[in-house]
């Protein structure tokens, strides 16, 4: 009670009135210029500023035609192989001979191309329609490398046209020869089943690893040329490898995606 009648007195003292009142002090003011500066500027750059971002995904180096599965249109055991895994062949060139009740029977390929795989072997018996090679599809030696990156559904419609993209080729050495360079040719427009990448690959294990987390979208990236380079491609390192890259080598594709405002993330 003594206290609150002397709280009292203080307020009813007139003798206080005429003290100067303290405004905030200098190191205040300048704490409170600094934070409104930063929300200004943090405000501007959200409306006219960008972010990048991209998306990473497995990818396989092939001629762009892809390849096929040769399969057997007979049943019966294989008495010759006549091709080599890496060999070129023409339409219509022998690659087993098979040895039926009705007779022997060569089976031949149905397009030009490289023998990328050979699943037969002599003395197997084996059943019509069995696989018995893979094929890749190219005509000419000189024939351009792509990428093809199998990106997850949900990210294909953000992707751009001729977005950058980097490649970690898994027979290179990143930290010695870095990155392999390209851009988006062209995006798919529906997802892939293991059973269509196997097809386009001429390999049903790579199907099945490129779907283990869903369906992917199939982007085809266009290499990069350099002619000073020992590959002809274009790397983040001055000379890249020094042996040139094959087909059906596999990767790890990282591509760019188009450029977004921090403003955009607060819209409805």
């Amino acid at each position: 009670m003594q206290f609150r009648q002397q709280a009292l007195a203080k307020l009813q003292s007139p003798e206080e009135l005429d003290l100067p009142v303290r405004f905030a002090r200098p190191q205040g003011w300048l704490v409170l210029s600094v934070t409104v500066v930063a929300m200004a500027a943090a405000s501007v750059w959200a409306v006219t500023g960008s972010v990048t971002s991209t998306v990473s995904a497995p990818a396989i180096i092939t001629h762009g035609q892809g390849s096929y599965l040769l399969q057997s249109p007979v049943a019966g055991q294989v008495t010759a192989v006549l091709a080599k895994q890496g060999q070129r062949v023409p339409a219509g060139s022998p690659v087993l001979k098979v040895r039926t009740a009705e007779g022997e029977t060569v089976v031949r390929t149905l397009d030009a191309g490289r023998v990328s795989a050979l699943a037969a072997t002599v003395g197997q018996i084996i059943q019509t329609g069995a696989n018995v090679a893979a094929v890749e599809k190219v005509t000419h030696t000189k024939d351009p490398l792509y990428a093809t990156v199998y990106v997850p559904a949900e990210n294909a419609a953000s992707i751009p046209d001729d977005a950058a993209v980097d490649l970690t080729v898994q027979s290179v050495p990143t930290q010695e020869y870095g990155v392999l360079r390209g851009h988006v040719k062209s995006v798919d427009r529906s997802a892939q089943s293991s059973q269509q990448i196997a097809a386009f690959l001429g390999d049903s294990q790579l199907g099945e690893q490129f779907t283990k987390k869903g369906r992917p979208v199939a982007v085809t990236v266009r290499l990069d040329k350099s002619s000073a380079t020992k590959s002809g491609y274009e790397w983040s390192s001055a000379d890249g490898p020094p042996y040139k890259l094959t087909s059906m080598t596999l990767a790890s594709g990282s591509i760019r995606l188009a450029d977004q405002r921090p403003v955009d993330w607060l819209l409805p």
